[in-house]
């Protein structure tokens, strides 16, 4: 018994000296903000921490517009005309998709209602009374439906499966109104998940996505995480649908990004070994997904959540200038993996951002050296 104390603890000692070392070993030493030898991401022209907008990975002022008049009036059309002007398979219209019904589902949760208040999100239920014809108000109300599930309720129960039928059902009605989207049937991965497809019912619903926007990234990650090891997946099945969604991207797509992504998915819960993020593994879709970046049109709705994932495991790999390079085209957004995980995204965000204007000026960079 006595043993197993001893061990327990070297193992607390490891977890808390570990960075430690590893700040010491990189040339970084923390000093207290106001010191001289503080590194100031304000140098670097990055917004303040309480400035980040943590709604979305990357800038999208129409969607901020039209939120903005939707929320402040309770009108849905605004709403509605911006999805009827969006193409059905791009990117950005199902981002768009999700951040209606994401700010629908927090408005409720924020005012659920009562005897003399109106509940939050009340203008998705106008719009689909109103509207009934209308497919991104069918869309979006199957994927409020969905997020709902996620928010309120826990996998397995019967309140979550209940939820997850209805919005089975709404996702049928929205597939009904535009045969050709693929929004209702990438809105049903996350239900296909929730409800443990089987995996005959899952590829089924996976060819009918394949069908209608083959090169959808938005998709490829939402099915990622059926096959993961934690849902109903393994490691290998994981990696090995990311690979092929890889290796059969055309030049100038992220999804040869993907592999980077089922990393992510699969990192240990504790890990002590720091030439973890130095791995032969890692290191292969780290630069998979630099590859993409480089190759991709800067207008992909999807790159900033490539580059977020990106500063994440540069950072973690103590590869600081290319981390900056990173952070100057994504720095203000941080509403996506990884910091999208934790209770306070801008913290996580701003901390990882300290962290590598640190390393990048310890090792002679400066504001003046980083390209922009």
């Amino acid at each position: 018994m006595e043993i197993l104390w001893v061990l327990m603890a070297l193992a607390m000692m490891s977890m808390v000296l570990l960075p430690v070392l590893m700040r010491r070993r990189a040339g970084i030493q923390q000093v207290a903000p106001g010191d001289p030898d503080a590194a100031d991401p304000a140098n670097y022209g990055f917004l303040r921490q309480e400035e980040l907008d943590i709604r979305m990975p990357g800038p999208d002022e129409d969607l901020l517009d039209v939120l903005d008049v939707v929320q402040r009036t309770q009108d849905h059309r605004a709403a509605s005309q911006l999805l009827a002007g969006t193409e059905a398979a791009d990117e950005t219209r199902w981002q768009r998709v999700q951040a209606f019904a994401g700010a629908a589902s927090l408005e409720l949760q924020q005012r659920p209602g009562g005897v003399s208040e109106t509940p939050g999100g009340q203008w998705l239920r106008v719009w689909r009374a109103e509207a009934p014809k209308d497919a991104g108000g069918a869309a979006v109300h199957a994927e409020f439906l969905v997020q709902q599930a996620w928010r309120t309720s826990t996998p397995g129960t019967d309140e979550f499966r209940i939820i997850m039928e209805e919005a089975k059902v709404a996702c049928g009605e929205a597939a009904l109104l535009a045969p050709g989207d693929p929004i209702p049937y990438i809105v049903e991965l996350s239900i296909a998940r929730g409800l443990a497809y089987p995996q005959a019912e899952f590829e089924k619903l996976w060819l009918k996505i394949l069908d209608r926007a083959p090169e959808h990234m938005g998709a490829h990650l939402a099915a990622l995480h059926y096959w993961c090891e934690k849902w109903h997946g393994s490691r290998e099945v994981a990696y090995s649908f990311a690979e092929a969604a890889a290796a059969r991207a055309p030049r100038g797509s992220l999804l040869a990004a993907m592999p980077l992504f089922a990393v992510f998915e699969h990192l240990p819960e504790v890990n002590l070994v720091s030439s973890f993020y130095q791995s032969e593994v890692v290191t292969k879709a780290v630069h998979g997904a630099l590859y993409a970046v480089h190759s991709a049109r800067p207008d992909d709705p999807m790159l900033a959540h490539v580059r977020h994932l990106l500063v994440f495991f540069l950072v973690r790999g103590e590869r600081w200038s290319e981390a900056m390079n990173q952070l100057v085209h994504v720095d203000g957004h941080v509403g996506a993996l990884p910091w999208t995980l934790t209770s306070d995204p801008a913290s996580d965000y701003a901390i990882y951002r300290a962290l590598a204007v640190a390393g990048y000026e310890a090792n002679g960079g400066s504001p003046a050296t980083l390209p922009h």
